[in-house]
This record gives structure tokens, C-alpha cells and sequence, in this order.
């Protein structure tokens, strides 16, 4: 059977907004269907079985959630310094924004991890890629910090995100700007 990538990429997005919604118990073929507004079995026909499918929507979250080329290139325009680094992270801040299904989807899929061992060990494997990715990128672009500045930010940055998408209550006093000045210059040291 010839596969639609256009209907595919628009099923793991609806796969996202179900599991953001309604958790990874509700992610069904029927219910992504539904969100995807296909026919009824269209969802099983792209993926085959569940752990195909939270596969598939870790890789297209890790996407979505990427910054462009051109954000990337603009930014390192700019000069080396803590500054940048704030700048990164506020932009990290804005993707989270503009996307939150995606943050909220990963959440359920740490949740699911917690359950379910080949969850975890591909998880695993993403997320330690991502800040082996991270940290990779920091020493290339020669920008402030070391490898425990990264890893730091980056577990810093996850949390920060987390509490503002499920209670922003605990964060809207602060300064936002303030505070992501003051993760940045206390991770470079």
C-alpha cells in the first residue's frame, strides 16, 4: 500500500493533540482518527501497533520542536556570550509556547516510560541524543560554558517549562526575563 506522508505527519500531529489532551490512555486509533477528522482505521493502517505509533510521535514531537535553520543561523550571528545563551534559552521558552501539545504529549510520554521498558530505553536514547546534541552544539558554536552548563540549563529549561504548562500559577509572579538571566549566569559560573 502506497503511504500518504502528507496524512501520516497530519496523524502523529493529531497523536500528539490526543495524548496532550487526554492522556497517553486515550491515545487510540480511534480517537487520533477522529482528531485527524480520516476514516474510521485509517490510524491503524499507518501504524501498526502501539509502540510503533509512540515511537513515531516521539520523533515527530523532537521535530516540531526543533528550531529552524534560519532562527539557528540569525542567532549565531550574533556575539558568543551569556547574552546569546539567554537568547537560547528564551527561544526555547517561545517554541514551548507556540506548542504546547508537543511539551504536554512528551510529559506523557516520560509518564508512559515510567511503565513501560521499551518506552524507556527509546526515550532514553532520545532525550540523552538530544543533550549529547545540545552540549555538541554549545562546544562548536564556542559559546559560554561547559558540558555541566548544558546539561544543567538543559534540566533547568525542562523544569521551567514543565511548571508553566501545568501550573503557571507557581511561576506568574516572577520575572520570566529575570529568571532565565539568572539559570543562565549561575549554570556558566
Amino acid at each position: 500500500m502506497v503511504r500518504n506522508e502528507a496524512r501520516r505527519t497530519a496523524l502523529l500531529d493529531a497523536a500528539i493533540d490526543v495524548l496532550a489532551q487526554e492522556g497517553a490512555r486515550g491515545l487510540t486509533y480511534r480517537a487520533i482518527d477522529a482528531k485527524a477528522a480520516t476514516p474510521a482505521g485509517t490510524a491503524s493502517n499507518y501504524f501498526a501497533n502501539r509502540d510503533e505509533l509512540m515511537s513515531e510521535v516521539m520523533t515527530r514531537v523532537h521535530d516540531r520542536l526543533m528550531p529552524s535553520d534560519e532562527s539557528v543561523a540569525e542567532s549565531l550571528s550574533l556575539p558568543r556570550d551569556r547574552r546569546l545563551t539567554v537568547k537560547f534559552m528564551h527561544d526555547i521558552i517561545k517554541r514551548a509556547d507556540a506548542d504546547k501539545a508537543c511539551y504536554l504529549a512528551m510529559m506523557e510520554l516520560r509518564l508512559e516510560a515510567t511503565r513501560r521498558p521499551e518506552i524507556r530505553q527509546a526515550l532514553t536514547r532520545t532525550i540523552a541524543g538530544n543533550i549529547e546534541a545540545n552540549v555538541a552544539f554549545n562546544e562548536d558554536s564556542k559559546l559560554p560554558g561547559d558540558r555541566m552548563t548544558v546539561v544543567s540549563l538543559y534540566f533547568a529549561m525542562t523544569g521551567l517549562i514543565y511548571e508553566r504548562l501545568t501550573l503557571p500559577d507557581v511561576v506568574a509572579s516572577m520575572d520570566l526575563d529575570e529568571l532565565v538571566e539568572v539559570m543562565v549566569n549561575r549554570a556558566i559560573g
